[in-house]
């Protein structure tokens, strides 16, 4: 589990660090360009991390249900080279999929004015420039978005689903709540994940207000990576402890 964990945070410090470094530029800045190669190669990088993300929670989900299903068998299975190879193929997996899309777009004829209005370089406004509506990009984009993103979710669901009748079967209410507790923190990372990609990007063809689409692409590329840390953290005795360390300094003073 914790070998999974710290691969997730240091692909998270990777994917945050293809697009805020760049926003925050931006803001400071009053030429507010970036180069064709620039804008796709943030595109690139962007999504395949992303797609490695997705990928990362289908395989902590995965382990997870291994470990609450099968306890016994799980040092058996779970042996070095399998998780080396999961490990190999999350980080790969996103930059050969998402090739194909990036190739398509970027093919695409753009006459100008070429001005992005988002702080990122997203595929829906990028597609929105072109001069010439080629409905074949637009529909193997959509395709591969609604095949990734909702097969990795239902994985995600499926192997969930298994924990919950496992865990049904425990006798132990300890043991069961330490079973879900065990979960709850990879379970939310996973809704807040999904929930905004799914509303930006499994029907690109609806039309979304611009502000929408900022709102929703700051929110799975900015809020979800900043909450995950304490999200998980939650779970560590040490920093429990520490919180209520703090909130309990707080309250005696507001009372002094």
């Amino acid at each position: 589990m914790y070998i999974f964990l710290g691969n997730f945070s240091f692909l998270e410090i990777c994917y945050v660090s293809t697009t805020v470094p760049n926003m925050l530029a931006n803001f400071l800045s009053t030429s507010k360009s970036i180069s064709f190669v620039g804008c796709f190669t943030q595109f690139y990088f962007f999504f395949s991390f992303g797609c490695d993300e997705a990928l990362y929670l289908c395989i902590m989900a995965f382990d997870r249900c291994l470990a609450i299903c099968r306890p016994l068998h799980y040092p058996c299975i779970m042996i070095k080279e399998l998780y080396t190879g999961l490990v190999i193929f999350a980080w790969s997996g996103g930059f050969i999929f998402f090739l194909t899309p990036v190739v398509l777009i970027s093919q695409l004829p753009y006459c100008g004015p070429n001005i992005i209005n988002h702080f990122l370089c997203d595929p829906v406004p990028l597609m929105m420039l072109s001069c010439s509506e080629d409905t074949t990009t637009q529909f193997i984009y959509s395709t591969f978005n609604v095949i990734f993103m909702i097969g990795t979710f239902l994985f995600i669901l499926c192997s969930y689903a298994l924990v919950i009748l496992t865990v049904l079967w425990i006798p132990s209410a300890a043991s069961k709540r330490k079973a879900f507790s065990t979960c709850a923190s990879h379970l939310t990372v996973v809704f807040l994940f999904f929930g905004s990609l799914m509303v930006m990007y499994v029907s690109p063809g609806s039309k979304h207000s611009v502000k929408m689409q900022k709102m929703v692409t700051l929110f799975y590329s900015v809020v979800t990576p900043l909450c995950n840390p304490l999200i998980y953290s939650l779970r560590n005795k040490e920093m429990k402890a520490a919180l209520r360390k703090v909130f309990r300094t707080e309250q005696a003073t507001h009372k002094i």
